[in-house]
């Protein structure tokens, strides 16, 4: 996760201490957040219906969309989401809002002096801080993302959800749900619960279809599928989201990328799934789509120091997607980006592959500039990357940094315009965006 200690208010200082309750950053198991949540008086159990969404890539903007959708429609939405991208805060959103230093730093207190110093990862305990800074403060909803896999994530306690969601399902974390797509799809699942429907956006593979459909089978739930009970098509430029006879009309979303398109739909599915309980009319659903805004998500950068070097007729634009699956999804999205040439900036951990990353876009970039990431002991050697992607055919350098890429690439061109995206890793994405947001 990207650095929480980007401000000076108390509770980074109690960040830093529950970070070393445990020796391990992530250590699946729901018994640590069970316990601790039972001695704080099961928060967990006094929320308002809950949202649980899953899934490898698209859980964030599913989330953003269905959060703007439901507060076009009036009603009042706690959120939780990981990672943050500059300050802790951005994780939990109280009742619209981002939440207080202050509550922040007294939900954070009461967990820690209820956990008593047993061990407990990072993410279980901020978890149990979200719940019961959701438990102090009403709402008509909560949406809540999980943080890695399902089954055992620390996120799965809510006993009863509104609804479950899963997003698309890839390789990823293979380390802690398993080597192979039947593995990860199964830990993913392990969120649906007996008699609570779920909503399944459209997967890129059949054997994760048939984990989902024999789990929801095994559970006796409703499981609504996208390509099956609803549709999201192109009609020219505008959209309609099909369900049934029913056809609506609506403009692109604003977050750009046709991957955007499919969580906008199942944010769209999700909503109408929430009826009679919540009256969220179709005006509500197309301003949801337009309003809707996820940092670092394809996202044009159009202020700040950075931008301010750019040459007239220049664009940067910033990503913090880190997986094969995302770097697909981005490289369909420059099919609509043929007007100018593409440069990528690109820094990633070292315990990812570059070279699946690259690969989507071996043949479709001008030339690439690898950087480290500043403060991140974990960064991959620039060097590296560079050598991955000549194997791609790629034109590749080290830059010392972001700065010094986007002057070189500029340079580089040699009076042409062009596109610079920014990729690779949250970590880089949160560091741009520290100052030029």
């Amino acid at each position: 996760m990207p650095n929480h200690q980007k401000g000076d208010q108390a509770s980074d200082q109690i960040l830093s201490r529950l970070q070393t309750l445990h020796p391990k950053s992530i250590d699946l198991t729901l018994g640590r957040i069970e316990r601790l949540l039972g001695a704080l008086g099961n928060p967990e159990r006094k929320l308002p219906p809950v949202v649980h969404i899953a899934g490898t890539n698209g859980k964030g903007s599913t989330t953003a969309f269905l959060r703007a959708i439901l507060e076009a429609a009036g009603f009042s939405v706690h959120v939780y989401t990981s990672p943050h991208l500059v300050r802790f805060n951005e994780r939990i959103r109280i009742a619209g809002n981002i939440i207080e230093d202050d509550q922040l730093q007294d939900a954070l207190e009461r967990c820690e002096r209820a956990n008593a110093g047993e061990p407990i990862t990072f993410f279980e305990i901020t978890t149990a801080a979200a719940f019961v800074a959701f438990a102090d403060t009403p709402a008509d909803i909560v949406l809540l993302e999980t943080g890695l896999g399902g089954r055992l994530d620390a996120t799965n306690v809510i006993a009863v959800p509104r609804l479950t969601a899963i997003t698309p399902i890839s390789m990823d974390h293979e380390h802690f749900l398993g080597d192979d797509i039947e593995s990860i799809a199964a830990e993913k699942a392990g969120i649906m619960k007996a008699g609570v429907p779920c909503l399944c956006a459209a997967q890129g593979s059949r054997k994760v279809e048939r984990i989902l459909k024999k789990a929801a089978e095994d559970l006796s739930l409703p499981l609504m599928r996208e390509g099956k009970d609803w549709f999201m098509r192109f009609k020219g430029k505008d959209l309609s989201f099909v369900q049934g006879n029913d056809a609506l009309a609506l403009k692109p979303p604003t977050l750009a990328g046709r991957h955007q398109v499919q969580n906008a739909g199942l944010a769209i599915a999700c909503a109408r799934a929430l009826a009679p309980d919540f009256d969220i009319p179709d005006a509500a659903l197309a301003l949801g789509l337009k309003t809707a805004t996820w940092p670092a998500r394809l996202q044009k950068l159009q202020t700040g120091p950075l931008v301010e070097t750019l040459e007239p007729g220049w664009e940067l634009w910033l990503d913090g997607g880190h997986n094969r699956a995302a770097a697909e999804a981005l490289s369909r999205h420059l099919r609509t980006w043929r007007d100018k040439p593409l440069w990528l900036v690109f820094g990633a951990l070292n315990q990812r592959d570059p070279l699946e990353f690259l690969k989507p876009f071996e043949a479709r970039v001008a030339g690439l500039r690898c950087v480290g990431i500043p403060a991140q002991e974990n960064a991959l050697d620039p060097a590296q990357a560079v050598a991955v992607a000549e194997k791609l055919n790629m034109s590749a350098m080290v830059s010392p940094g972001v700065v010094e890429a986007v002057a070189d690439i500029q340079q580089k061109a040699g009076g042409e315009h062009g596109r610079i995206l920014i990729c690779g890793s949250l970590y880089l994405a949160g560091g741009i965006l520290e100052n030029n947001g």
